[in-house]
């Protein structure tokens, strides 16, 4: 389960609001233009983790949505059912085939991952040292490289178009690589008031992180 977590949470997540451009800006304005008014979002997502050598471990796919602030849901479909809620507070991880579900403080969970850049609102240098990598075949590329020293990860790369974020690359530091291909794109849906709370089913095994 927990390795299953380092995989997965993100988190995130995730995720993508655009405005219409009329020529490609450069990776850091795509990436300002695509936060500025970022509200809510839903989004299909593909999924895929390599090992330090390249080698595909898994893949996996979804829907993804974002209430800003501070709450986010990775809905997994394929090749199981997995659910990760971030309520505000806590995150939530439950496993239907497992019937089991961790819980861990949102805070602690989310330091130095996309997560704080997508829901949290704050500027991103306020988490990250932002390099601007030009625009590679019609995408404008940004590399984050997160200031806390706890954060799991080394590096992010996200890759925008026409200031919608359509890729990111998530490289721990292991050596392990997380990238995501997201779709079907839906910014600022409307979501029901419970619809990032989280309640444990009957008879489920919770374990607190």
């Amino acid at each position: 389960m927990h390795r299953m977590l380092s995989f997965r949470i993100v988190p995130l997540l995730v995720f993508i609001a655009w405005t219409s451009a009329l020529s490609a800006a450069n990776g850091r304005d795509q990436m300002n233009r695509f936060l500025q008014d970022l509200n809510t979002l839903q989004a299909n997502f593909e999924q895929t983790v390599f090992n330090e050598n390249t080698r595909e471990l898994v893949a996996s796919e979804g829907v993804f949505y974002v209430r800003r602030p501070d709450q986010f849901r990775w809905d997994y479909i394929s090749p199981e059912n997995q659910q990760i809620i971030a309520d505000g507070r806590q995150i939530w991880v439950f496993d239907p085939e497992l019937e089991q579900v961790s819980v861990q403080s949102q805070a602690t969970a989310l330091t130095g991952t996309p997560a704080m850049l997508l829901i949290s609102g704050d500027p991103v240098e306020k988490h990250f040292s932002v390099m601007d990598l030009g625009e590679r075949d019609g995408q404008g590329w940004v590399e984050l490289a997160p200031k806390d020293e706890e954060s799991q990860f080394s590096r992010i790369l996200l890759a925008f178009y026409e200031n919608q974020l359509i890729s990111m690359e998530m490289v721990d530091k292991f050596g392990q690589i997380t990238r995501f291909h997201f779709s079907a794109i839906e910014n600022n849906p409307v979501f029901t008031s419970r619809f990032f709370e989280f309640e444990p089913p009957l008879n489920i095994d919770i374990y607190n992180q």
